[in-house]
C-alpha cells in the first residue's frame, strides 16, 4: 500500500482533506478512521446526538482526571467514533468565531491565518441556505441553514439580552459576533450535514484514487532507516491484523485525529517531551516539548429554570406527544427532531472595557442533568454560559506505548484567576437575564443551582460544582514560531519531514465560539498549503 497522502482521522478536517487532495486523479490518497461507518441512523437525525453521545459505538467516551478546579470532579469528554468524527455527534452549531481570533494567530507570527486569509476558506466549504454572499458560500459541500425554532420562550431569551444592551443579530459568522439571535446549523432539509456527509459521501466510490479504511486504528508512524526524522508511512490495526501503509516519494502523512488523537500518535511514535515519553516507556525519537501541552476547552456553566409555559420537557416526557414529534419529523423533516443542540445564541461582554465578547450563551428549551439522559419532569429551560477565551491550560499525554490505551486528560479548568473572575461575572449575567421584563414573566424558580448564589464566592463555587465541558478541546499541537510550538504556520511538524497536523489541535488559542466550523476551515487551509507546496517543489 503506497500513497501520496495518508490522512489519519476522518473527522471534521480529515474528510475535507480527503476530498481536496483526491481531486487530482494521479494522487493516491488513504484515509484511515479508527471508528466505524456513519451508518447509524441517529447520526443523521439532528436530535440524534441524544442517542450517539455516551454510546460506545459512536463515542470514544473519554474522561478527564479528577480536576481540582471542579472540586475534584471528572468530566465525560465525548469524541466522535465514526466517519465524520465529532461532526457526526455534535450539536450541529455553525459558529466561526471572531475575526480578532484569527488576526491574533497571524500577529503572533502565523502568516496566512488572519481573518481575511481564512474567510475565503469558510466560504469555499459552505453551501448556505441563503446562497452566496460576502460572508457565505453557496456551492460548497457543507450545508448551513437557519434554525427553525422561534417560540415565545426563545424570543423572550433574545429579548432579555436586548434589554441588557445587546443588539439582535441574524448572523454570528461575519467576524463580529456580538449580539443575540438564533444559531445557524449544519443541516439540510432536516438532516445533519457532517463533514463526512459534506465532503466524503459525494466522492466515495467515485474516485478510484481514494481509499477509505474504517475500524483502522493508527498505532504509530513509520520512519526511514536512513533518516530517522523522515516519516515514510504509518502502522495501523485493522480487524485485529497489524498492517502498514507507506508513502510514495514526496508524499506526506497528515494527522487529523483531533486534539486527543493527534498528540497521542506523535507521542507513541517518539515525538514529544522526553520525560513524558520515557515515563511511558517510549524511546525518544525527536524532542518536541509542546506536544500534548496548551490544552484549552470551553467550560459551560449550565443554569436550569422552571417556567410556566410548556417546553420540550413536556413533549418528550409525554408518550403521545413524543409520538407526534416522530410523525412530524418522518413526514416533513421538521419539528424538534430537526433542531440542533441549542437554539438561541448570545455573545456578550461580561464587563466594560473588553474589545470583543468574552462569554457565550447556549439556550435550550429543555432541561436535563446532562445531554443524553432523561428530561426533567417539569417545564424547564437551560441557560448555558461559557467563557470564550480561557487562560487556563491543561495537557494530554500518553501513559504507555499502546495507542489503544486512553491518554491522561488534565484540563486544569478554572486554574487561572482570570477564568475564575469571568465565571463569577458569567453567572451574575445569566441570573440577571432572568430578572428582565422580557424573561421574568416566564420564570417560576431557579432549579440549578439549588441554592441561589448571591456572593462572588457562591457564584464561583456554583461554577466549580456545575460546569461541564461544551466539547471544544483544542490546542495540543499548537501552531507557532517559538520552541514550544508543535507545527509551523504551514502545519508541518517541527523537526520532522513529511508530516503535518491539521485539526483543532493546531489552534494557538481557542476560537471564540463552537469549534466545528473552524476545524473544517483548518482542513481546507491544510489542503491548500499542501497543494501549493507540491507545486512549488515540482510535485
Amino acid at each position: 500500500m503506497e500513497f501520496d497522502y495518508i490522512i489519519v482521522g476522518a473527522g471534521s478536517a480529515g474528510c475535507v482533506l480527503a476530498n481536496r487532495l483526491s481531486v487530482d486523479p494521479t494522487s493516491h490518497v488513504l484515509l484511515l478512521e479508527a471508528g466505524g461507518k456513519d451508518s447509524n441512523p441517529w447520526i443523521h437525525i439532528p436530535v440524534g446526538y441524544f442517542r450517539t453521545l455516551h454510546n460506545s459505538r459512536t463515542d470514544w467516551r473519554y474522561k478527564t482526571v479528577a480536576d481540582p478546579g471542579l472540586n475534584g470532579r471528572s468530566l465525560d469528554w465525548p469524541r466522535g467514533k465514526t466517519l465524520g468524527g465529532s461532526s457526526s455527534i455534535n450539536g450541529l452549531l455553525y459558529v466561526r468565531g471572531q475575526s480578532h481570533d484569527y488576526d491574533q494567530w497571524a500577529q503572533s507570527g502565523n502568516r496566512g491565518w488572519s481573518w481575511n486569509d481564512v474567510l475565503p476558506l469558510f466560504r469555499k466549504s459552505e453551501s448556505h441556505q441563503d446562497g452566496e454572499s460576502r460572508f457565505h458560500g453557496g456551492d460548497g459541500g457543507l450545508a448551513v441553514s437557519h434554525m427553525r425554532a422561534a417560540t415565545p420562550l426563545s424570543e423572550a431569551f433574545i429579548g432579555a439580552a436586548v434589554e441588557m444592551g445587546l443588539p439582535r443579530t441574524d448572523d454570528f459568522n461575519t467576524g463580529d459576533n456580538e449580539g443575540a439571535g438564533y444559531f445557524q446549523q449544519t443541516a439540510r432539509a432536516g438532516l445533519r450535514c457532517s463533514s463526512a456527509k459534506a465532503f466524503l459521501t459525494p466522492i466515495r466510490g467515485r474516485r478510484k484514487n481514494l481509499v477509505v479504511e474504517t475500524h483502522a486504528m493508527t498505532t504509530g508512524l513509520l520512519f526511514s532507516e536512513e533518516d530517522p526524522r523522515a516519516v515514510i508511512g504509518v502502522s495501523f490495526q485493522s480487524q485485529g491484523v497489524s498492517r502498514t501503509a507507506t508513502l510514495r516519494p514526496g508524499g506526506e502523512v497528515i494527522l487529523s485525529a483531533g486534539t486527543i488523537g493527534s498528540p497521542q500518535i506523535l507521542e507513541v511514535s517518539g515525538i514529544g517531551r522526553g520525560e513524558i515519553l520515557k515515563e511511558a516507556c517510549v524511546e525518544v525519537r525527536h524532542e518536541l516539548r509542546g506536544v500534548g501541552e496548551n490544552l484549552q476547552d470551553h467550560l459551560q456553566i449550565r443554569l436550569v429554570y422552571e417556567v410556566n409555559v410548556p417546553t420540550l420537557n413536556d413533549a418528550i416526557n409525554n408518550i403521545f406527544r413524543r409520538g407526534l414529534i416522530g410523525v412530524e419529523y418522518a413526514l416533513r423533516r421538521t419539528g424538534p427532531m430537526s433542531l440542533g443542540a441549542s437554539q438561541v445564541c448570545i455573545f456578550a461582554r461580561s464587563m466594560e472595557g473588553l474589545e470583543t465578547p468574552d462569554i457565550q450563551f447556549h439556550f435550550q428549551p429543555l432541561s436535563a442533568d446532562k445531554p443524553g439522559i432523561e428530561m426533567h419532569r417539569f417545564s424547564g429551560f437551560t441557560s448555558s454560559v461559557c467563557q470564550l477565551r480561557p487562560e487556563s491550560r491543561g495537557s494530554i499525554h500518553i501513559n504507555s506505548p499502546n495507542a489503544a490505551e486512553y491518554p491522561k486528560i488534565v484540563p486544569n479548568y478554572l486554574s487561572a484567576v482570570a477564568d475564575q473572575l469571568c465565571a463569577i461575572r458569567a453567572v451574575r449575567f445569566a441570573r440577571a437575564m432572568t430578572r428582565t421584563a422580557a424573561l421574568s414573566p416566564f420564570v417560576v424558580r431557579e432549579h440549578v443551582p439549588a441554592e441561589p448564589p448571591e456572593t462572588d464566592e457562591a457564584c464561583l463555587e456554583a461554577a466549580r460544582d456545575l460546569a461541564q465541558t461544551i466539547y471544544h478541546p483544542t490546542g495540543t499541537c499548537r501552531m507557532g514560531q517559538d520552541d514550544n510550538s508543535v507545527v509551523d504556520e504551514r502545519l508541518r511538524v517541527r523537526g520532522v519531514r513529511n508530516l503535518r497536523v491539521a485539526d483543532a489541535s493546531i489552534m494557538p488559542s481557542i476560537t471564540s465560539g463552537n469549534t466545528n466550523a473552524p476545524s473544517i476551515m483548518i482542513g481546507e487551509k491544510a489542503a491548500e498549503m499542501i497543494q501549493a507546496d507540491q507545486l512549488a517543489g515540482g510535485g
